[in-house]
């Protein structure tokens, strides 16, 4: 969970699965069903009201074999499938949300990492009857469950920042400091609805992220604009930073603004107002549990969110 972006050992195992998954399309090609050859998909559990088909049981089992996955590869796929749904339905209850921008950059940077285009991608998944759709709703639950990993981590793991200082120095360690942000955030609105108009809202976006030079002038430029917010984040921590937002943010300078990006809000980008070095015990208690928020950690507690899932859903087969 460092950087609030870590995955599952099990997740990251999947998503660089690239080389094997290529290789293995290559070597044995696999026709997907389709055109007159389709069958009607049939829900195959139910799980708290949302359907599991065997249409995305089907999509789980060829991802799986493209791994090289032992044992029940179809139960092993079911399985998969009800997890996945839980964990999409968690995302919702704590209202993570995942851009489609933000999932369109990881399979870009997924393809990218192997020598390949994101259109040989989609025809290397079709061939092997995953398809793109399945793997970019899987990369979807994974980016979304680590922040959900992330949002429990911080109500249940938190220490005191005395306890954090003093396993620090225990450690051989030195009270660290890290940077503060001032932050501003604008939104161009584009309701749903009106979704067509992101390109002209990301022009305008764009001509105001090109003036900001400071957070004192951008209600006075956001006046003569509609529907455009302008919201104070106030002074931010850099391990407290939102991690869709984090990269970008560590990479602008002070008076500067970040790259316009689409959001389900709109069109947005956060300026950076100023930053300065801070050093406390409330910066040692945020370093210390990010390091030891490690694959293990995330894992057990993957585990024992999951049956607590699990023990509350209602799953029933068909």
């Amino acid at each position: 969970m460092k950087n609030g972006k870590q995955m599952t050992s099990s997740a990251r195992a999947c998503l660089s699965a690239g080389l094997v998954l290529l290789a293995a399309v290559a070597a044995t090609p696999v026709t997907i069903v389709g055109g007159g050859q389709a069958t009607a998909a049939e829900i195959k559990y139910i799980v708290n009201n949302m359907p599991v088909t065997s249409y995305d049981i089907e999509r789980r089992v060829a991802f799986l074999r493209l791994q090289r996955r032992g044992g029940n590869v179809r139960e092993l796929a079911t399985q998969d499938m009800i997890d996945q749904t839980l964990r999409l339905q968690e995302m919702q209850r704590l209202n993570i949300d995942i851009p489609d921008t933000e999932i369109d950059a990881a399979y870009a940077r997924f393809a990218s990492n192997n020598k390949i285009t994101p259109a040989q991608l989609d025809q290397a998944l079709a061939q092997a009857g995953v398809t793109k759709a399945h793997f970019k709703e899987f990369i979807r639950s994974q980016i979304g469950w680590s922040r959900v990993l992330q949002a429990r981590f911080r109500s249940t793991g938190q220490m005191t920042e005395q306890d954090a200082v003093q396993k620090m120095l225990q450690q051989g360690g030195q009270k660290p400091s890290a940077t503060e942000y001032m932050l501003q955030q604008v939104i161009f609105v584009v309701p749903e609805s009106e979704r067509s108009q992101l390109g002209k809202r990301k022009r305008e976006a764009q001509a105001m992220r090109d003036r900001f030079r400071s957070c004192e002038t951008t209600r006075e430029f956001a006046k003569g604009l509609l529907d455009v917010t302008v919201r104070d984040l106030g002074r931010v921590i850099e391990p407290e930073l939102p991690p869709d937002w984090k990269k970008e943010i560590t990479a602008t300078s002070p008076g500067s603004a970040t790259p316009v990006r689409e959001t389900n809000r709109g069109v947005e980008f956060i300026g950076v107002c100023s930053t300065r070095e801070v050093s406390d015990d409330r910066v040692a208690q945020m370093v210390f549990q990010s390091e030891q928020s490690d694959e293990k950690v995330a894992d057990d507690m993957t585990k024992e969110y999951m049956a607590e899932l699990r023990e509350k859903a209602k799953i029933i087969q068909r």
